[in-house]
């Protein structure tokens, strides 16, 4: 007879899928400090990397994306499910999970089958305010999901929904302005605008910071551009003979919690986990949605907060003309800034991780009565 508790956590894919489960995992250990974890993920991605430096095993499935425009491909495909559910069968019996728990990808679609047909509850977790396929798949059989929207009652039944946000990175609230000021060589006087496009960078954004970069220079705004490892060059290209003393371009910025703490304007993508970021910290934003996601996700993120008047929207297709001139307006608009502030504030989920986690283990306890 087992002690401690078992739990088994599937997805990944991408890094806003794996740093949740991750982060679920952290507070399933804080609350049980004895429980067993398990990760399923996906061969070949990067969970299989990001996984075990946080310091928990992880077993690998053959599975990938089906191809949606070339469906000849996906017989490879096709065979890789039936030959992942076998597996992801014999995971499940060997480990024997109190609670299998999926935060969508790939992977999760057969862990959490499979534990399913083997009678072990299930919980799952969507970060997105239109829910991935994998989780839609996964919803009748679950016991709870958490989301971080409202109105997921279009995917979901309304009944198992919890409203419990996206786990963040709590070091983000650790940085203060003054001190983020000394790091990146900037002043109290003239506003910062801090653009990110996340760690491989956003080519739109990049583009629309270089068509305008002089006049981002003649406005006076201070700018933190990170740009991501693959514009780096390009960049660095395009500010190496101007004056421009007061914008910061780097690849990669590592301190996060002083650049928020810092910022009085955020440009980011419409990725779950920058939002939830962005709503924790109350940080004034212009969400630039990517077009090149599944269910156009990012877009149906970012309009969650603009009808709340919590967030500034600008499509894909118009940044280039039309991002830097809206940042510029909007950064010496104080009144404006206040008002997103307070509004996104009010989008904020805190301890989500916990909260996801309680459930988890609320659901392991019920089930053994």
């Amino acid at each position: 007879m087992k002690n401690s508790a078992k739990y088994l956590i599937s997805g990944g894919g991408t890094g806003g899928h794996i740093f949740p489960a991750v982060s679920i995992a952290n507070a399933l250990r804080e609350i049980q400090p004895d429980c067993e974890i398990l990760f399923v993920g996906a061969n070949g991605r990067m969970e299989m990397e990001r996984v075990p430096a946080a310091g928990y095993d992880i077993l690998g499935l053959p599975m990938q994306g089906f191809d949606r425009k070339r469906l000849w491909r996906n017989i490879p495909v096709a065979w890789g499910v039936l030959k992942s559910m076998n597996i992801a069968r014999n995971i499940v019996k060997s480990f024997k999970p109190d609670v299998a728990i999926g935060v969508g990808g790939y992977a999760s679609g057969a862990a959490l089958k499979a534990a399913n047909q083997l009678g072990v509850p299930t919980l799952l977790q969507e970060q997105n305010g239109f829910a991935g396929v994998t989780n839609k798949l996964l919803a009748d059989k679950a016991q709870k999901i958490c989301v971080a929207y409202e109105g997921m009652e279009r995917f979901f039944p309304a009944d198992r929904i919890i409203l419990t946000g996206n786990p963040v990175r709590q070091n983000l609230l650790t940085g203060t302005k003054q001190e983020a000021l000394k790091e990146f060589g900037f002043n109290e006087t003239q506003p910062i605008l801090l653009i990110i496009g996340g760690s491989l960078g956003a080519r739109t954004i990049n583009e629309s910071v270089i068509q305008h970069i002089q006049e981002i220079i003649d406005s006076g705004v201070q700018l933190l551009w990170q740009t991501g490892k693959g514009y780096i060059q390009e960049a660095q290209q395009a500010v190496a003979h101007l004056d421009c003393s007061h914008i910061r371009v780097m690849d990669f910025v590592s301190r996060m919690d002083l650049a928020y703490a810092m910022a009085d304007l955020v440009i980011s993508r419409a990725g779950a986990s920058s939002i939830s970021e962005l709503c924790l910290l109350g940080k004034p934003s212009i969400l630039v949605p990517s077009p090149n996601v599944a269910e156009d996700h990012q877009t149906h993120n970012a309009m969650a907060l603009v009808r709340k008047d919590a967030a500034v929207l600008v499509k894909d297709v118009e940044a280039v003309q039309t991002l830097i001139p809206t940042a510029l307006t909007l950064i010496r608009d104080k009144e404006e800034l206040e008002k997103l502030s307070q509004h996104i504030l009010k989008m904020a989920q805190p301890d989500s991780a916990r909260r996801i986690a309680e459930e988890v283990i609320a659901i392991s306890q019920q089930n053994k009565k």
